[in-house]
């Protein structure tokens, strides 16, 4: 297993020591992922960060009228969990498939914890990690309900250059609260300026 994407990945946060590298090293387990296969199906508990090595995930919602609605899509070097379903234990309502044939790392919430008390750069780093989510995720929920489809499409394009030739257009549709259709004219729109 070559976990150098992972420990590279750090780098931008706390660097790893030696010791904290072998110690995450340990508590890996890789997973190759054929595409349309599930890392988590809704109904099952969360029990993994997800790190993308190779490959292009996407977790989503399916609701009562079986339409997708797309959270989060994880290309390399990005993590991706249910993570209130990791946290409580609970049954998620989501599901983690693979867009692409994907190589990831994945850490259960017990390994995680030992590297938290007993290395404490990864406490730091999952914490900025999770921070950085949870600001992206603000700025998507104040983008949904305060800015056009067409700028909110934008921004994602902008945001997402190297994501966004590796999606389907219907898939960046559910991502911004779209129909396929509705996207299709934004697109044709904003190609005629």
């Amino acid at each position: 297993m070559n976990t150098d994407a992972i420990i590279n990945s750090f780098k931008q946060y706390l660097p790893l020591g030696k010791a904290d590298s072998a110690a995450l090293a340990e508590r890996l387990i890789e997973k190759r992922i054929k595409r349309r296969h599930f890392v988590l199906q809704q109904g099952d508990i969360c029990r993994h960060y997800s790190f993308v090595v190779q490959g292009c995930l996407k977790m989503y919602k399916v609701d009562d009228k079986g339409q997708e609605h797309n959270l989060q899509f994880a290309i390399e070097n990005q993590w991706i969990t249910d993570i209130g379903s990791f946290h409580s234990e609970l049954p998620s309502e989501l599901y983690i498939e693979a867009l692409e044939r994907s190589i990831i790392l994945q850490i259960s919430k017990d390994q995680l914890i030992y590297l938290y008390v007993n290395h404490p750069k990864f406490d730091r780093n999952f914490r900025v990690i999770i921070e950085n989510a949870f600001v992206d995720l603000q700025k998507r929920v104040l983008q949904n309900i305060s800015c056009t489809a067409e700028e909110r499409y934008l921004y994602f394009k902008e945001k997402n250059p190297e994501l966004f030739n590796r999606i389907s257009n219907v898939q960046i549709a559910s991502y911004i609260g779209v129909t396929p259709e509705f996207l299709s004219k934004i697109r044709r729109s904003l190609a005629s300026r």
